[in-house]
């Protein structure tokens, strides 16, 4: 997953999306100060369900301890039969204006 980096973003909503990509572009472990920081990437080869739930899981746990104005409402997958991948569409709801945006 490739991620844009605004440095000066134009509005709050634009800095709380740049960082819920960036919990969600980073994987658990890679960043030294802070191991707990990211999503799973060790759930790669396990069979679809369990690791559908478990990203899940973690996907909502890391949204919401690392950027607390951003409520997770939804997790879906989207899979690509022709590469084996399945990409997850997050949706979140800012928070306190209410404002639901997919990252």
């Amino acid at each position: 997953m490739s991620i844009s980096v605004i440095i000066n973003p134009s509005s709050e909503v634009e800095e709380i999306i740049q960082n819920v990509r960036t919990i969600l572009a980073t994987a658990k472990g890679s960043v030294p100060l802070d191991r707990e920081f990211g999503v799973l990437n060790t759930v790669l080869d396990d069979p679809l369900p369990s690791a559908q739930a478990a990203m899940t899981s973690d996907i909502i746990d890391a949204i919401t301890k690392y950027e607390p104005r951003a409520e997770p409402v939804s997790v879906t997958y989207e899979p690509d039969n022709s590469t084996g991948r399945m990409t997850a569409r997050v949706a979140i709801r800012i928070t306190p204006g209410g404002e639901t945006v997919y990252v």
